[in-house]
């Protein structure tokens, strides 16, 4: 759809839905922003696109989220492989498929289709899956429905486990 040219070390929201303005009226003042060049599919209509280094958390960062009860976290991966696997204490599972209609239930149906809160557009949201591929997925859905503060665990449960193991056998 679009291609960027020139050395761009940073994530493009996307574009084709109006996202990245509202990203650059939202993160105007944020140190890590810059504009780059964007090539849509005219040859001839290039727009400056303001531009922000990926939102990602780490373990340990999410670890204190999660303590400190700053995030709703939800867990994309689908309903058997939460049942086989576990998942992270305190996620709300909504399967890749359903994020953006459910981000845009209203809080009732929201609480009675996930058992959870319903986070707010401004809310802190962190979405996990197996190995960080659909969690960036999801957060790219959440960002096109006017979330700011979504961020993704990349290790996901794998990653999650592999500390809470290591940890436990200290």
């Amino acid at each position: 759809m679009f291609r960027v040219f020139g050395f761009v070390s940073v994530l493009l929201r996307t574009v084709s839905r109006g996202s990245a303005a509202e990203l650059c009226r939202q993160e105007k003042k944020h140190p890590l922003v810059s504009w780059a060049p964007v090539y849509l599919s005219q040859p001839s209509s290039c727009r400056n696109v303001c531009t922000a280094l990926p939102e990602i958390v780490t373990y340990l960062e999410l670890k204190q989220l999660i303590k400190s009860n700053e995030i709703v976290l939800i867990d994309v991966r689908e309903p058997w492989e939460i049942k086989e696997y576990g998942q992270i204490p305190g996620s709300i599972n909504i399967p890749l498929g359903q994020v953006e209609q459910a981000l845009k239930l209203d809080p009732n149906s929201f609480m009675e289709t996930y058992n959870g809160k319903m986070p707010s557009t401004s809310d802190k949201i962190v979405f996990s899956c197996l190995a960080g591929i659909r969690s960036k997925k999801a957060l790219d859905a959440a960002a096109s429905v006017g979330y700011s503060r979504a961020l993704h665990f990349p290790g996901g449960w794998e990653e999650w486990v592999k500390h809470e193991f290591s940890e436990k056998k200290r």
